[in-house]
C-alpha cells in the first residue's frame, strides 16, 4: 500500500516536501497538541524559579513555583509521553526531577535554620531512597513475568505461577507513578518555615513510612517471582495440550509494522476459523496482539521468538493460513510438511492484493474471478494453478439491498482508506477530497453521514491526520444543529444500556480482566459454554439499541471503535463513498449503489478498466462536481442505471451465491489438508532446518479419539 498524495498528481508538491522537513518541535505540536508543550514550558520555568527562590530565601515564591512544578511533572509522567521522553533524553528523568524538588526543600529549610531540619533531611533521604527502589523492583518483577510465550483457551493450570499484584495502580507501580507523599513533605517543610512545631515532622515521617511500606510489598512480589517458568517449561506444557488437541489448520498472524491497529486483519477471520470442519489454532507473534484479539473459543498461542515457534508441536498441522504479508511469515513458512496459503484481509484493486511476493505460498485464495484476474498483473510470477476461489465467508453478515428507499434521511457511508506506506500514489481521499465530500453531502440536505475511516488513517501522515480531524469537526458541528430533535431522557437511558452491554462484552472477552498475560496463561481454561455465542447475542442487542431511530434522530455518526462494525454500517446505509480498497468489494455484496473517488481525474473508462471493482460505481472526481447528481439518482432507485451491473459485478468479484462461501472455504481447506497429508503422512515431518528440533513422531489414533472432552 502507499501513502497519499496531497495533490491530484503522483508527484509530491514542494510545500508537502517542505512539510516533511519541519522542525521536531513543530511535529510534536502537530501530533500531540499544544497542551503538552505549554505544560513542558511551565515545568521548565517553575524549576528555574524554585532554585532562585531557595537561594534568595523567598518561601512564598518557592512554594508557588513548587506547586506548579509538581503538577506539571505529574501531568508529563501520566499524559506527556513524548515530552517526558525528551526530558529523559536530556537527563531530566522522573527521579532527577523529584530529587531536585526535595533537595531545594531541604536547602530552603537549612537557609532558614529551621527547627528539626536535621530530622527533616533524614526523613527526606529515607523517603527518596525507599522510593528509588520501587522502579527496580517493579522492573525485575515485570521482566520475570514478561515471558515470550502466552496462550488462551488451553489448560495451563499445572504451571506454578504466582499471582500478579491486583487492585489499583498503587499495587501495580508503587509510588513511582502516584502523586501524594511528596506533598506531605512539602507541607511539613512549609509548616516548619511558618514557625510550626516539630510535630509537623510527622507528615514527612508518614511519607517515608508509606514509601517503605510499598518497598516491602514490592520486595515480596519480586521474591515470589524468582520462580517463573522459563520458555522451555511453558512450551513443554503447551505441547502436551497441543498433543491432546492436535490442530490441523493454523491461522498465522504477525504485524506488518508496529501497532495494534493491524489486528482487524486477523479478527475478520476468527468466525470463519471457528466454523471449519477441521481443528484450528491461532498463532500470533506479538503479545500486543493478544489485547486486541476478538474473543474466540479456539486455542491461541503467542510466541515472540522464532526459536520458541520452532519448538511448538504442530506435527498434525498441514494447512497454514496467512492474512497478511509480513517479514516474520518466513518463520512459519519453513515448515515444509504444511501447505501455506495467503488468504489476505480483503480483495481490492490495489497492488497489495496482487503482490508478487505471494509466490512464496503454495496457494493463494481469492474471493472470485476478479481476484484471479488481478494476479494477471504478475502472471510471470504467479502460477494460475495456485489460485483458488473461495468466496468471502465473512460477508454472510451483509444484507442485500431492499427494493426502494426505506424512508427517512438518505444515509451515506463515507469509508475512506488510509494513506499507505509510501508517497508514490494517492490512496486516501481524506486529504484532497474529504472536506469537499462532507460539505457537499451536508449542503444537499436530507442526508445523514456515517464516517468510518480506516483504522490507520493519519498514522503516518500528519497532513492526513489533520484533514481527518477537519472532516470530523464538520460533522460534529452539524450534529449540534440536529441535537434539538433528540429526546434527552431517551438518549441518556439508551446510552446507559449501551454502556452496560459494552461492559458485559468486555468482561466476557477478557479485555477488562486484571493481571498480566503470564497469569492469564496460567489461568487459561476451556469455557464451559460458548462465550462467543453470548457475545454475539449481546452485540445484536447493542446494534438494535444503537441504530434505533429514536436514539439516532438523523444525526451523523463517526465510527472509530469496534462497534458498530463495518458490516453493520453497510446494512444501515443507502450509499457508500470510498476509495479503491477492499471496502468496495465487500460492499458490493449488498448490491447497493456506491461511489469510488477518482481524485486524480483519470478518464472514467480507463479508470474502470484498471480498477474492475469500480465497474458498477459512480465516479467522483477531485472537485466533487458529480456528487449532487449522484445523490439525486440514488434517491430514486427506479432511475438507477447501474443496478443490474452491480449484480453482475457481485458475481464476478465474490463468486456465485451457491454453494456458500463457507462451503467453498471448507472444501479448499480439506483438499489442501489431504494434499499435505499425502506428502507428509501423520507421524512424519520434513527434515528439520538447522537448530530446529524434530517434531513429535507419535502415530495418531482415529480422529474421533483425538479431541478431549474439554476441547470438543
Amino acid at each position: 500500500m502507499s501513502e497519499p498524495n496531497t495533490q491530484n498528481g503522483p508527484a509530491r508538491s514542494s510545500a508537502d516536501a517542505g512539510a516533511r522537513d519541519r522542525s521536531t518541535m513543530t511535529r510534536l505540536v502537530d501530533r500531540y497538541g499544544r497542551l503538552a508543550l505549554v505544560v513542558s514550558l511551565a515545568f521548565g520555568v517553575s524549576a528555574a524559579l524554585l532554585a532562585v527562590a531557595a537561594i534568595t530565601d523567598n518561601p512564598a515564591l518557592f512554594f508557588g513555583a513548587w506547586a506548579v512544578n509538581y503538577a506539571a511533572d505529574w501531568y508529563l509522567r501520566l499524559r506527556g509521553r513524548v515530552a517526558n521522553a525528551v526530558l529523559r533524553r536530556f537527563g531530566f528523568g522522573d527521579r532527577l526531577r523529584e530529587f531536585n524538588r526535595l533537595l531545594l526543600l531541604v536547602l530552603l529549610a537549612v537557609i532558614n535554620e529551621t527547627t528539626g531540619v536535621t530530622v527533616l533531611a533524614l526523613l527526606v533521604t529515607l523517603y527518596f531512597s525507599a522510593n528509588g527502589s520501587h522502579a527496580p523492583l517493579i522492573g525485575y518483577r515485570n521482566k520475570r513475568r514478561n515471558t515470550p510465550v502466552a496462550v488462551l483457551n488451553m489448560d495451563m493450570s499445572e504451571l506454578r505461577v504466582p499471582d500478579a499484584p491486583h487492585g489499583s495502580m498503587w499495587h501495580q507501580r508503587g509510588l513511582t507513578r502516584i502523586p501524594g507523599p511528596e506533598v506531605l513533605i512539602a507541607a511539613a517543610t512549609a509548616a516548619l518555615l511558618a514557625g510550626g512545631g516539630a510535630a509537623w515532622l510527622t507528615l514527612a515521617g508518614a511519607a517515608a513510612l508509606l514509601s517503605l511500606g510499598f518497598t516491602a510489598q514490592l520486595s515480596l512480589h519480586a521474591l515470589r517471582n524468582r520462580r517463573i517458568p522459563e520458555s522451555p517449561e511453558l512450551i513443554e506444557v503447551i505441547n502436551r495440550r497441543l498433543a491432546e488437541y492436535r490442530p490441523e489448520v493454523a491461522l498465522y498472524f504477525t504485524f506488518a509494522a508496529t501497532g495494534q491497529d493491524f489486528m482487524y486483519q486477523v479478527n475478520m477471520w476468527i468466525d470463519t476459523m471457528e466454523k471449519l470442519d477441521r481443528r484450528a489454532i491461532i498463532i500470533l507473534r506479538e503479545t500486543a496482539a493478544m489485547t486486541q484479539l476478538d474473543r474466540t473459543r479456539l486455542p491461541v498461542v503467542c510466541t515472540r521468538k522464532a526459536d520458541d515457534l520452532a519448538l511448538l508441536d504442530l506435527s498434525d498441522v498441514r494447512v497454514v493460513l496467512y492474512p497478511g504479508n509480513a517479514g516474520k511469515n518466513v518463520h512459519m513458512l519453513q515448515r515444509a510438511e504444511a501447505q501455506h496459503v495467503f488468504i489476505g484481509h480483503g480483495d481490492s484493486d490495489k497492488l497489495a492484493s496482487s503482490n508478487r511476493v505471494s509466490r512464496v505460498f503454495d496457494e493463494i485464495w481469492v474471493a472470485g474471478q476478479g481476484g484471479r484476474d488481478r494476479y494477471q498483473r504478475v502472471r510471470h510470477a504467479i502460477d494460475p494453478a495456485t489460485i483458488v476461489s473461495v468466496g468471502r465467508p465473512q460477508l454472510g453478515e451483509v444484507t442485500a439491498a431492499s427494493p426502494g428507499h426505506r424512508g427517512g434521511p438518505l444515509t451515506v457511508l463515507y469509508g475512506p482508506t488510509w494513506e499507505g506506506w509510501t508517497d508514490e500514489a494517492c490512496h486516501t481521499s481524506v486529504l484532497p477530497m474529504g472536506e469537499k465530500i462532507i460539505e457537499g453531502l451536508l449542503a444537499h440536505g436530507g442526508v445523514r453521514v456515517i464516517y468510518k475511516p480506516h483504522p490507520l488513517t493519519g498514522k503516518r501522515s500528519v497532513e492526513v491526520e489533520r484533514a481527518d480531524e477537519r472532516v470530523r469537526q464538520l460533522l460534529l458541528l452539524d450534529n449540534e444543529r440536529r441535537a434539538a430533535a433528540r429526546d434527552a431522557r431517551h438518549l441518556e437511558e439508551t446510552e446507559r444500556r449501551l454502556a452496560e452491554i459494552e461492559s458485559r462484552m468486555a468482561d466476557l472477552s477478557g479485555q477488562s480482566a486484571p493481571g498480566d498475560w503470564l497469569q492469564r496463561t496460567r489461568d487459561a481454561r476451556w469455557e464451559s459454554h460458548d462465550v462467543r455465542a453470548e457475545i454475539e447475542a449481546l452485540r445484536t442487542q447493542w446494534s438494535a439499541l444503537f441504530w434505533d431511530d429514536a436514539y439516532q434522530a438523523g444525526r451523523h455518526i463517526i465510527v472509530t471503535d469496534r462497534l458498530p462494525s463495518l458490516y453493520d454500517c453497510f446494512n444501515h446505509s443507502d450509499l457508500l463513498i470510498s476509495d479503491m480498497s477492499s471496502v468496495i468489494s465487500d460492499f458490493v455484496a449488498s448490491c447497493k449503489p456506491y461511489v469510488v473517488t477518482n481524485a486524480e481525474n483519470e478518464d472514467a473508462d480507463q479508470y474502470r478498466l484498471l480498477n474492475p471493482t469500480a465497474g458498477a460505481a459512480y465516479l467522483l472526481s477531485g472537485d466533487c462536481r458529480e456528487l449532487g447528481g449522484i445523490l439525486e439518482t440514488v434517491g430514486r432507485p427506479e432511475a438507477d442505471p447501474l443496478a443490474q451491473r452491480r449484480v453482475e459485478l457481485k458475481r464476478y468479484l465474490l463468486g456465485p451465491d451457491e454453494p456458500s462461501s463457507m462451503t467453498l472455504f471448507n472444501e479448499a481447506v480439506d483438499a489442501l489438508y489431504e494434499r499435505g497429508l499425502r506428502a507428509f503422512p501423520l507421524g512424519t515431518t520434513a527434515d528439520p532446518v538447522p537448530a530446529t528440533p524434530a517434531y513429535s513422531t507419535s502415530v495418531p489414533g482415529p480422529r474421533e479419539e483425538l479431541v478431549p472432552e474439554t476441547l470438543s
